[in-house]
């Protein structure tokens, strides 16, 4: 075969994985970390050649939440949380910042139904006074997968199928029989929190672990909860099936037209939160984000209100270019080593650089409030007119200087570079204890839900018992359940 003149085809393929240059890959499962736990190392080239791939799939709608609706408010700090945080807009109570929120749907294309079982977006931007602040979360607590190596996966296997088009449950479960770590999402998915009412009955999750950094320097972890104050509201499959028939923007319109009419929706933000030199302390891994932590542990703490109280003058401007990324933060906030978390600081500029230009940052719905300076100029639809003549930074005819340092975790980092799960997986008892939570109407709809799933004739056998085995292991009568409806003995 002449090298010169050879095509890549899907024929040819090897039976291994390799990355676009060929070379093989002996782990596609776990991101290169220091240590079992991380931070994950920019080094490792294929899982970036992998996201980098994966985020230009698509052009232009966005390759998740593209189908999504925004609105504008404020927030208001209710609690003083100055001995945990030193971060600008939570410095006193009463102290108000301007926001903007984009909820969504996250697995279907920009016109589809906001009837459809799927997990939803809450995305809030801060426009803090020392810029700006995203917490990019989702209406479920938990995430199917652990590792974000493995998010281009599971969107793929939640997409319709590439040859027919059509979302195929087989692929779901085909692909999540390899991963027991979703079987804690799947306790919301089928549950019916699945399908919210609308926008303003559905609760909202940052999922992530965060860290809050005070004056002091002193770290503690923290999860972000938004509690609807109007409560929460959900449909019911036949319910959602009529809606979606009769109107596919059910929820884009009630938020409109709420807003409209001077019916504000408000959330409370709730924060949970650890020491860090507890985390070792648990069963679980408190940086495992298919993980909750319980509130009987972890007591919920109001720190502040939500409030949409205008809606967005333009959809094209405030809903389809505005972009949200997780790796903006604040002074007194950071990231913490969740390694899905990690990936997502990298993953999402890329996408939006990708998917609205080089200059994202500077269309006035995503630019900062504030002031702010630096020397990234030009490229495509620049709309900055940038004045004097230095362009580089350090210089003694420009003033500007480095900023104040602030406390940021400072913990000691080491271990070996090792691509490896980690150690404390504890898949199986969170979803059985959520499962035993509910009454008993609300399990059976569960388990229908998991019968009918299930039921795909494409599904074969062994995968149906795979997850039979899996739910057994979180509750045997579950379990025992569903063997008997599937016609499947279990095979733990």
């Amino acid at each position: 075969m002449d090298p010169y003149k050879f095509r890549p085809s899907t024929s040819l393929d090897t039976p291994f994985w390799t990355t676009n240059a060929g070379a093989p890959i002996c782990n596609n499962n776990d991101s290169l970390t220091v240590g079992i736990r991380g931070p994950i190392l920019l080094e490792d080239y294929h899982m970036i050649e992998k996201l980098a791939n994966f985020t230009r799939e698509r052009i232009p709608e966005r390759v998740v939440h593209a189908r999504g609706m925004s609105a504008k408010g404020f927030f208001e700090v209710t609690h003083d949380v100055t001995h945990l945080s030193c971060a600008d807009f939570l410095r006193a109570p009463g102290v108000q910042t301007p926001v903007i929120v984009r909820f969504s749907t996250v697995i279907h294309e920009r016109g589809s139904p906001e009837t459809l079982r799927d997990p939803r977006g809450f995305a809030t931007k801060f426009y803090t006074r020392e810029g700006n602040f995203d917490i990019v979360g989702n209406n479920f607590p938990v995430f199917f997968i652990r590792d974000g190596i493995k998010f281009p996966d599971v969107i793929h296997a939640f997409k319709p199928n590439p040859k027919s088009h059509i979302q195929e449950y087989w692929r779901i479960f085909d692909f999540l029989s390899h991963h027991p770590e979703s079987l804690s999402t799947f306790t919301w998915f089928f549950d019916d929190v699945g399908i919210p009412l609308n926008y303003r009955h559905m609760e909202g999750f940052g999922v992530h672990t965060y860290c809050l950094i005070n004056k002091a320097g002193k770290v503690t972890y923290v999860k972000f909860h938004w509690k609807p104050t109007c409560g929460v509201k959900c449909l019911m499959d036949d319910e959602a099936m009529k809606i979606g028939g009769a109107n596919h923007s059910h929820a884009t319109q009630d938020l409109y037209d709420s807003i409209a009419s001077g019916n504000y929706p408000e959330w409370r933000l709730c924060i949970q939160t650890m020491e860090p030199a507890d985390e070792d302390k648990f069963d679980f891994d408190p940086l495992d984000m298919t993980k909750i932590w319980p509130e009987d542990m972890f007591p919920l703490q109001q720190i502040g209100r939500l409030v949409l109280n205008k809606n967005i003058d333009n959809w094209f401007a405030e809903n389809e270019m505005l972009a949200f990324n997780p790796a903006h933060v604040v002074p007194g906030i950071y990231y913490s080593n969740d390694k899905l978390f990690q990936l997502r600081l990298f993953a999402y500029s890329d996408t939006q650089r990708y998917r609205l230009g080089t200059n994202y940052l500077q269309l006035p719905v995503n630019a900062p409030k504030c002031p702010h300076h630096n020397n990234h100029y030009d490229g495509f639809m620049t709309p900055m007119i940038r004045e004097g003549e230095v362009d580089y930074f350090e210089s003694r005819y420009d003033p500007a200087r480095h900023a104040e340092k602030v406390p940021m975790p400072n913990a000691i980092v080491s271990g070996r570079r090792e691509k490896r799960i980690i150690e404390k997986q504890n898949d199986f008892k969170q979803p059985g204890e959520r499962y035993r939570s509910w009454a008993p109407d609300r399990q059976e709809r569960f388990l229908c839900r998991l019968v009918n799933a299930l039921s795909d004739p494409r599904i074969t056998y062994e995968i149906r018992a795979i997850w039979v085995s899996y739910w057994t292991q979180c509750d045997q009568t579950l379990g025992q359940k569903l063997a008997s409806r599937l016609n499947v003995r279990p095979n733990i």
